[in-house]
């Protein structure tokens, strides 16, 4: 065993020293390539004779687009980060080839550990494979994640900063200009794009333009305020300016979000590993049990072993999905393909027919259902997609299912075929070691082979039997003992074969693997309906900065609502579209669109607004409840991420509690308990004797 492992050190080590000398020439061999040079000169001063990360990162980025799977990957990996970066070229490379390069090297090294723990239990190997490339996704999301906190916390400076400049300015666009040249850090280059969007000939065009790229809400609400108090002038309400008033504001709210993804982060900062981790402990723990316990190996070889593994791999991959839909703290919004494997595929007209056949026909109940059900979820899908995605699911699940039912056959047929310890129990050894377990087995298999798939009766493989060489000189007990087990085994092997009822099964996962998608969508509901609270306090801040601003009346405010909404974007969409054909009516319709109290009171302060009393009046409670307010949106925030907390729990250590009992603890008690009770009546029949 030793040796052995040494020369597997000794492998993995010389491969690793080729791969690095391959690398090593690839990437020398593209450092003279013209699309370099356009990466040396995104940075100005760059000497290329000192050592940079920043240039090592930006050829490997070039050399990344060159690799078919990693070229994906990057593109997807770069459009996220475009958003955060602002149209700067040389940070949106560096950040992603850092990230990618990262997700790389973990791949290696995770592939590798997978390889030497796995041994040969191949599909074990194939599934932790594709685990890694699931986690390799998780770690690359988390560093987009904390890049774009590392921006939100760097806002909090920025507004600082803004303030001052705006006290010795007065100038809403030169406190900004001044504030972005004299900071180097990535939320200057949003101050930046705002900047050129005060001072550009469309402002209000390119306005809309930033809001579907900026990173957060907060760099929003801080564009439109600024915007609007650029065009309306600032006012002075108690001796203090409305625009840092509300600059204030934005900054408290950011405070706020700070924590409550610090907090959420701390929650969940391992649950992703430890749901995953079960995969990766199935196989020694397997070894571990059968040394220790020697009777457990009946479990762990057979069918029975086979399919608990499989449900706790199915458990863990279900699980991991979970978890990473409850942590989710809504930093960074997914960025759908333009052009995505649904749509390619959904471009073949023969599978849109096919697909067209499972879509509810629209205007039906069930298609309405499913449109809600897509709205409530926030899914970017749309309906043709998903039921894509269920159908291909679905056929995987089947397809996996009919082959998973044949390795369980072939796993009874082989454990036939190998084992040694079928009679053995705890407390004794059993009757084949006094023959010698090795030659018996070897004599069965002969047998086994000769008349398997055949029905031949007892008394026909009892003539076999004593007829045979390895029973030439055996007693008529040992030869009625060995017909019997052959005739067992030969039962086992024999009855191993694929049933309708197996077939059913398969069809009964494939429905489950259809309707998973669904079940998704409803847990991703669920969750959503806990952040309703506080997209809700989101909209107080937002109608409490644009309260007092002149010129500003229900219809825009309900603008800048729709801007910012994510639970209730479908119904505030709707009632924009038809303000013009009736304030009130509009209002009224969105009030019964949508069931939350809290929202409800909100939409009934607008209807007041428009046409009784003037916005500040019919919201003047949040103002004078301003302080009131803040501290339920923290009490809020810490109800949300308990609750979020406990599922993830729940959730992320489920798979962890099966793997412990119905792999390690139910296998012991259940085959001892089988064992004790064989030999206890044994031990009565031999007492009666």
């Amino acid at each position: 065993m030793g040796d052995s492992f040494f020369y597997i050190l000794v492998g993995i080590a010389g491969g690793g020293l080729v791969l690095i000398f391959i690398g090593y020439f690839l990437l020398t061999k593209s450092f003279n390539k013209d699309d370099l040079k356009y990466a040396k000169e995104l940075k100005k001063n760059l000497q290329s004779n000192t050592f940079s990360m920043d240039v090592i990162y930006q050829k490997l980025y070039v050399f990344y687009t060159k690799i078919p799977f990693l070229k994906r990957y990057l593109a997807k990996l770069r459009r996220r980060l475009e958003v955060i970066s602002v149209q700067d070229e040389y940070i949106t490379r560096k950040e992603a080839s850092k990230s990618l390069s990262f997700a790389v090297e973990f791949i290696i090294a995770a592939t590798i550990a997978v390889v030497m723990l796995t041994g040969q239990n191949y599909l074990l190997k194939f599934i932790l494979l594709l685990y890694i490339i699931f986690i390799a996704e998780v770690i690359i999301d988390g560093k987009v994640d904390k890049l774009d906190d590392k921006i939100l916390v760097q806002q909090i400076d920025l507004f600082t900063e803004i303030r001052h400049a705006y006290h010795e300015t007065n100038m809403v666009e030169e406190a900004i200009y001044e504030v972005a040249q004299n900071d180097e850090k990535e939320v200057s280059h949003q101050a930046e794009k705002i900047y050129e969007i005060l001072i550009s000939n469309d402002p209000e065009g390119e306005l809309e333009k930033y809001y579907d790229i900026a990173p957060n809400s907060y760099l929003k609400e801080f564009a439109g305020v600024s915007y609007l108090t650029k065009e309306f002038g600032d006012r002075t309400i108690n001796n203090e300016s409305l625009y840092l008033k509300n600059i204030n504001n934005i900054s408290q709210e950011m405070q706020i979000e700070i924590l409550k993804r610090d907090k959420l982060n701390y929650v969940f900062q391992s649950l992703s590993i430890i749901s995953v981790a079960p995969a990766l402990c199935i196989e020694p723990l397997k070894k571990w049990a059968v040394s220790q316990f020697a009777f457990t190996d009946s479990f762990y070889s057979g069918k029975l072993g086979f399919i608990v593994q499989a449900l706790i791999l199915i458990l863990t991959i279900v699980c991991f999905i979970l978890v990473r839909t409850v942590k989710d703290n809504g930093s960074i919004q997914a960025i759908v393909s333009d052009n995505p494997w649904q749509k390619k595929l959904y471009s073949n007209k023969i599978i849109k027919k096919i697909v067209d056949l499972f879509i509810p026909k629209k205007g039906t109940r069930e298609f309405r259902k499913i449109e809600t059900l897509l709205k409530d979820a926030a899914s970017k899908l749309k309906i043709e997609w998903l039921y894509l995605n269920r159908i291909a699911i679905c056929v995987i699940s089947f397809i996996i299912a009919i082959f998973a039912i044949e390795k369980i056959h072939q796993i009874a047929i082989d454990y036939v075929y190998t084992n040694t310890s079928q009679d053995s129990t705890i407390v004794g050894m059993s009757t084949e070691d006094t023959f010698g377990v090795q030659q018996i087995l070897k004599s069965d298999n002969v047998f086994l082979d000769k008349y398997r798939g055949k029905k031949i009766k007892k008394e026909a493989l009892r003539i076999a039997v004593q007829s045979s060489i390895d029973y030439a000189e055996a007693s008529d007990e040992e030869i009625d003992e060995a017909t019997e087990r052959i005739y067992k085994k030969l039962q086992t092997i024999n009855n191993e074969y694929f049933s309708a009822l197996e077939l059913l099964i398969a069809f009964a996962i494939g429905y489950l693997g259809y309707m998973f998608p669904i079940a998704l969508l409803y847990f991703q509901k669920r969750m959503r309906a806990l952040d309703m609270e506080d997209e809700v306090m989101q909209f107080q801040t937002i109608i409490l900065m644009l309260m007092k601003i002149e010129r500003v009346n229900v219809e825009i405010i309900l603008e800048w609502l729709e801007r910012y909404a994510n639970i209730f974007k479908e119904p505030i969409t709707k009632c924009v579209n038809n303000y013009e054909a009736g304030a009130w009516e509009a209002l009224e319709e969105l009030k019964n669109d949508v069931t939350y109290i809290k929202f409800i009171r909100i939409v009934e302060s607008l209807q007041a607004a428009v046409e009784k009393i003037p916005i500040s009046k019919a919201f003047d409670e949040l103002d004078s409840e301003r302080d009131y307010y803040q501290e339920r949106r923290k009490e809020s925030n810490n109800r949300l991420i308990t609750r979020k907390g406990t599922i993830g729990k729940i959730v992320g250590f489920a798979p962890m509690i099966c793997l412990f009992i119905l792999y390690l603890v139910g296998p012991m008690i259940f085959i001892g308990l089988s064992s004790m009770t064989s030999t206890f009546a044994t031990m009565s029949q031999m007492s009666t004797l």
